[in-house]
């Protein structure tokens, strides 16, 4: 497995200068500032083509504000004379946020300050099966307690919470369509966390978040365009064009998993069939591995167990088992090939905690997938896999909460409303 990348100091989408003008200046001084960690102002007024007065009076008021705060650097050389030279970094304790992660087996939370910087984290075990919406929320004020707790502040203190969920959502509209982790459908759950938490909550879908990671804090900071394929109990996608995640037109685009691979096929939990999630999803081997090894007397175990019991035959040379994991690797070639065919992506990280199974990501697979692309004569992007934890997911939905606090203080609505 490829080994992570040492990250770059502070955190947000490391966007190239004179690259996107549709923030208001404040904004991106503001965010510059924190994905560069530190930096100058000569060297912000470089990097965005404005006057070095223009930003000198941005960042006073900023710093006025609270949300900036002038930094001491080391000098390059010892002995020098004068005042040691001074940066600019985010004042952190100036707003902190919650990021959580509702999932089929555990839900985690993170709490970050202003800067990006990890304060605190906490998981809850979760009793398996879809809940209704008030569970749901009782779940999420019982972490979101304890991760305050845990933290040393109280819930009042922050800003916002982001939240996700697997599932179809729609992420502006605060709505999710479906999620195995809720009983009933369309429910409006920002709305409900909001009126509950006294809070502004903000949800998504998994697979978003951990691309926000990626972005934010991971190796999607310096990229404009990149995809996250996630495999875990389900199979999903996140999209990052122009240093921008990408939705769609209704907030609900890129699910991979429920492309079509096969008509009339395997029955997919989304309730339609043939999804490519049905044949590479843990669901979809489970069910394979039942028939194939004869597990149908386990069915009162988890699927986690039943996973780790079919690896276990396939790593001791079980055949049948070795082909079940190669046919979801192969059905996971066609996904990806058709990605690429379509977006043309940098890069493809592959995340989440079915990445330890390395029979879905083998060479084999990923020359297989090499073959179903278009012959350019161009290399294919790079494939990179990341099991970072289900931590990740919380620092997604925390960049979630980060990302509109950001916009809410400094983006187009708040500078329309000052005029």
């Amino acid at each position: 497995m490829p080994r992570r990348r040492k990250p770059a100091p502070g955190c947000g989408p490391l966007i190239p200068p004179l690259s996107e003008t549709a923030r208001p200046l404040r904004q991106q001084i503001f965010e510059r500032v924190r994905a560069a960690g530190q930096i100058a102002r000569v060297q912000l007024a470089k990097e965005l083509s404005v006057s070095p007065a223009s930003v000198t009076t941005i960042t006073s008021e900023l710093i006025e504000a609270g949300y900036l705060e002038e930094v001491r650097t080391a000098r390059e050389a010892e002995g020098g004379r004068g005042r040691p030279p001074t940066a600019l970094g985010v004042r952190a304790g100036a707003h902190h946020v919650a990021g959580i992660k509702l999932s089929d087996r555990e839900h985690t939370a993170v709490i970050v300050d202003f800067a990006g910087n990890l304060v605190a984290d906490e998981a809850i075990a979760r009793v398996p099966g879809a809940m209704d919406l008030a569970a749901i929320l009782d779940a999420t004020e019982t972490l979101l307690n304890r991760i305050c707790a845990k933290a040393g502040i109280v819930r009042a203190d922050l800003s916002a919470v982001g939240l996700g969920v697997p599932g179809f959502v729609d992420s502006p509209g605060g709505i999710v369509h479906w999620s195995p982790v809720l009983s009933t459908r369309r429910v409006p759950l920002a709305a409900a966390a909001t009126a509950r938490f006294g809070l502004p909550v903000h949800i998504d879908n998994d697979a978003n978040l951990v691309t926000l990671a990626e972005l934010w804090f991971g190796a999607g900071r310096t990229l404009s365009d990149f995809a996250v394929v996630t495999i875990e109990h389900g199979l999903g996608m996140g999209f990052v064009i122009n240093h921008r995640l990408y939705r769609g037109a209704q907030g609900l685009g890129m699910e991979l998993g429920h492309t079509k691979v096969q008509l009339d096929g395997a029955l997919c939990r989304c309730g339609q069939r043939g999804c490519l999630e049905a044949y590479v999803a843990d669901y979809a081997l489970v069910r394979e591995a039942q028939t194939a090894l004869n597990l149908t007397h386990r069915e009162t175990q988890s699927v986690g167990i039943l996973l780790e019991s079919l690896y276990d035959h396939a790593k001791a040379g079980n055949a049948a088992a070795r082909s079940i994991f190669h046919r979801a690797g192969r059905y996971l070639a066609l996904g990806l090939s058709n990605v690429v065919n379509l977006f043309d992506p940098e890069l493809i990280i592959l995340s989440g905690e079915r990445m330890r199974y390395d029979y879905l990501y083998a060479k084999e697979t990923l020359s297989e997938m090499t073959g179903m692309c278009l012959n350019t004569g161009r290399p294919a992007p790079r494939i990179e896999t990341h099991a970072w934890g289900d931590l990740l997911w919380a620092h997604g939905a925390a960049a979630l909460a980060l990302q509109e606090v950001t916009a809410g203080l400094l983006g187009p609505a708040r500078e329309m409303a000052a005029q």
